[in-house]
C-alpha cells in the first residue's frame, strides 16, 4: 500500500467530519469540493456534474481524456443517511480494537477514499493502464440517485466493466447480485367527522389504509424473493375525530425484472373498499434488479484470481439492498459490487469498518484498476 493505514484513517477522518445527509446540498458539496481537490492533486482530470434541484453535484474524475476506447467505471457515493449532528451525538468517531466507528464509515466514505488510495498506488508503481478509468463520486445514492442516474448510465455505456465500492460483507464477501427496488407513497383521503356525535357521517382514511396494508402484506412471497414493507404511516388528528387523511410509504424488493411489473401494476391498481375514501398512489421501480450475466460472472472470476495472491478468498453473495450497480448491470455492462472495505452496521448507530481490511482491499482494488481489460469480461473466452 502506497500510504500507511494510519494516514488513510487520518484522511478518512476529514471526510467523516463533513457530515453529508443527502438533502443537505451545501454540506454534500463541501465534501465534494474536498474530493475534487484531492483527485486533482493526484493527477486526475476532474469536472463537476450539477445535481438535481436541492441535491449535490457529482464529481467525475478521469485518468485520461476519453479517447474513443471503452474504459473502466468506478462508482462511489458520498452522501449518508445520518442527519447532521450524528457525529457529535449518537455515532462519534472512535476506534475500538479493529473497529472504527463513525457516520458514513462503511456506507461509504472509507470505500470512496479506497478508490483514490488504489489510484495513488498504481500511479506510484507506474501501473496505470492506457484505457480510461473514470471515477464517479455521486451525491444522492441513498435516495435512489435521482440526480446522478443519468450520468451513471451515460458513463456505463462507455465502459467495458463497472466496479462499485459499496462495503464488503461478512468478512469480505463481495456482491454479485442485488434485488430491484421500488418505492411508493399511498395516500388516502376520507371524510372527517366527530367520532361521537357524527360517526356515521365520516369515512376513515386510517381504516381504509389498514385494509390496504393487509392486501400489500399478502403480496409478499419470501420463496420467490419478493418483499413489500410498509415502513412509514401517518394519519389522523385526534382520537375523537374520524381521520380524513392517512399516508404510507412502501418499500418493495424483487429478485428479477419480470417480477417487478406485476407488483408495480398491483400497487397502482388498488381500489378503495369504502367508496367515500379516495386513494392515490405515486411511485415506481427506481432500481432494476442486478442479476449476474456471463460478463459479470467472468469479471468475478477475474477478481477472484487477483484476490488469491493477496490472501483474499473472494466469495460472491446476493444482497437484498440496491446500489448504483443495479443501473449499470441492467444496461448489460459487467458489474461487480461490494468491493470496498469490510464493514457492518450501515444505516445504524453502530456503523463501522474493520481496520484490518483496509490494506488488503486497497491492494485488491489497485490490482483491479491496473489489470482489468476488456478480455477479462469476454465470457466467450471462458468456461463458466
Amino acid at each position: 500500500m502506497h500510504s500507511s493505514v494510519d494516514h488513510f484513517l487520518d484522511e478518512l477522518k476529514t471526510w467523516i467530519e463533513v457530515e453529508t445527509p443527502t438533502h443537505d446540498r451545501e454540506a454534500v458539496n463541501r465534501l465534494g469540493t474536498l474530493i475534487e481537490k484531492t483527485c486533482r492533486a493526484e493527477g486526475l482530470i476532474v469536472d463537476r456534474v450539477s445535481g438535481a434541484p436541492g441535491l449535490g453535484d457529482t464529481i467525475r474524475a478521469r485518468s485520461i481524456a476519453p479517447n474513443g476506447r471503452k474504459g473502466l467505471l468506478v462508482l462511489a457515493h458520498f452522501d449518508t443517511v445520518h442527519p447532521t449532528g450524528t457525529l457529535a451525538d449518537g455515532l462519534p468517531w472512535r476506534r475500538d480494537g479493529d473497529r472504527l466507528y463513525g457516520p458514513g464509515t462503511s456506507d461509504m466514505k472509507a470505500c470512496g477514499l479506497l478508490t483514490i488510495e488504489a489510484w495513488r498506488t498504481i500511479r506510484a508503481e507506474d501501473r496505470v493502464p492506457d484505457h480510461p478509468i473514470t471515477f464517479l463520486f455521486t451525491p444522492d445514492e441513498e435516495i435512489g440517485s435521482p440526480g446522478s442516474r443519468g450520468v451513471i448510465e451515460a458513463e456505463a455505456r462507455n465502459a467495458f466493466a463497472v466496479l462499485v465500492v459499496e462495503a464488503a460483507r461478512d468478512g469480505g464477501k463481495i456482491v454479485t447480485a442485488r434485488k430491484g427496488v421500488a418505492r411508493f407513497t399511498v395516500k388516502a383521503e376520507g371524510v372527517a367527522s366527530h367520532a361521537g356525535t357524527a360517526f356515521d357521517k365520516g369515512a376513515s382514511a386510517i381504516s381504509e389504509m389498514a385494509r390496504q396494508i393487509a392486501y400489500l402484506d399478502s403480496l409478499v412471497d419470501i420463496g420467490r424473493g419478493i418483499t413489500l414493507n410498509v415502513g412509514l404511516i401517518d394519519g389522523g388528528t385526534a382520537p375523537n375525530t374520524v381521520a380524513q387523511f392517512c399516508t404510507i410509504e412502501v418499500d418493495v424488493r424483487v429478485r428479477t425484472l419480470d417480477q417487478a411489473e406485476p407488483i408495480v401494476k398491483a400497487i397502482h391498481g388498488i381500489k378503495p373498499h369504502n367508496p367515500n375514501v379516495r386513494l392515490t398512489v405515486e411511485g415506481d421501480l427506481n432500481r432494476p434488479p442486478f442479476f449476474p450475466d456471463a460478463g459479470s460472472t467472468a469479471l468475478f472470476e477475474h477478481a477472484r484470481k487477483l484476490a488469491a495472491p493477496i490472501g483474499i478468498d473472494l466469495v460472491g453473495i446476493h444482497a437484498g439492498g440496491g446500489s448504483d450497480g443495479n443501473f449499470t448491470a441492467a444496461l448489460g455492462v459487467p458489474t461487480l459490487d461490494g468491493l470496498g472495505v469490510d464493514g457492518a452496521g450501515a444505516h445504524t448507530l453502530q456503523e463501522h469498518i474493520f481496520i484490518s481490511s483496509v490494506e488488503p482491499r486497497v491492494d485488491l482494488f489497485a490490482a483491479l484498476l491496473a489489470e482489468t481489460t476488456p478480455a477479462d469480461v469476454d465470457a466467450g473466452e471462458r468456461t463458466l
